[in-house]
């Protein structure tokens, strides 16, 4: 349980091949996005994740890696795309 002193923080990573990683860690309320990152053992687990600027976000939000966490938080780990979406969408068009 969360008291003043800490926050609860999700992370979460959809790694290519097998089950989901989300992991809930506690963290000082001045914690940061990669201070949630170390203390969820996700590079350890998944050292390929892009556990890097432009690939992270919280609520679907692309943010940086000394951004502010509020208790409550889901900090999501996005992969690169294998292709551009807009290109697929050509593609099936043509076809």
């Amino acid at each position: 349980m969360p008291t003043a002193e800490t926050i609860r923080v999700e992370v979460l990573y959809a790694p290519p091949r097998g089950a989901a990683f989300c992991v809930t860690v506690m963290l000082p309320a001045d914690a940061h996005v990669g201070d949630a990152l170390r203390a969820s053992g996700l590079a350890q687990r998944y050292p390929d994740a892009p556990c890097v600027e432009g690939h992270v976000g919280i609520h679907a939000r692309l943010v940086a890696l000394d951004t502010p966490l509020a208790d409550g938080d889901r900090v999501e780990v996005y992969r690169p795309l294998a292709q551009d979406p807009r290109e697929a969408r050509r593609q099936r068009a043509r076809r």
